[in-house]
């Protein structure tokens, strides 16, 4: 079993662990049958964000039925530093399920909140604001290396910023809706990894 066999493998494994986590916790939060206007999101984000993450999973898709598929964009890439990226794979998929589990109800797919939000600021809100973008960048950046290809890292890349983007308006709405607290909150907790003080 070649290199890419292997890593296909292992990629395998950790959309079976990881996407049903996922799936169940979207229909969960789903259940409410709220509509959430993603407009406030902004025209770019709300015009790009999706489908350039659409046109990632396709392509990984893709790898994992056939990895030849994806060959145009692979690059070369040392076996060591391909299973660096499992083991960032592994601690990013552990925090994002780790999210889930914690964000609940309150999971959405856009900068709004529900009408039953709440403020979480344990588990790992805990330590930083936005865990959920942590474990994201943790996973684009894992399988860009375990599948050692430049078009899941540049659109995964693009994903990232987008993100990045979108957490300020995200914070601007959280700030309107719980105020004080969550200026506490950001006082004491950075944005996207831990405070040392």
């Amino acid at each position: 079993m070649n290199n890419d066999h292997i890593f296909r493998t292992i990629l395998i494994a950790g959309l079976i662990l990881v996407v049903p986590v996922g799936i169940y916790h979207r229909l969960k939060a789903h259940k409410s049958g709220e509509r959430l206007d993603r407009r406030q999101e902004g025209r770019l984000i709300l015009f790009t964000l999706r489908p350039v993450a659409l046109f990632r999973m396709i392509s990984l898709v893709m790898y994992v039925i056939d990895f030849k598929l994806m060959q145009w964009s692979s690059m070369p890439m040392p076996v060591t530093l391909r299973w660096s990226g499992v083991v960032l794979g592994i601690f990013s998929g552990i925090l994002l399920i780790s999210t889930f589990r914690y964000l609940g109800s309150n999971l959405t797919d856009t900068v709004v909140t529900r009408t039953n939000h709440m403020l979480l600021t344990t588990g790992p809100y805990r330590f930083v604001r936005h865990p959920f973008y942590l474990a994201f960048t943790g996973v684009v950046i894992a399988d860009s290396i375990v599948m050692a290809n430049w078009f899941m890292g540049l659109t995964g890349g693009v994903c990232v910023v987008l993100l990045v983007l979108r957490t300020r308006i995200e914070e601007m709405k959280l700030i309107e809706r719980f105020g004080d607290d969550y200026r506490e909150y950001m006082m004491s907790t950075g944005r996207f990894f831990p405070r040392l003080r």
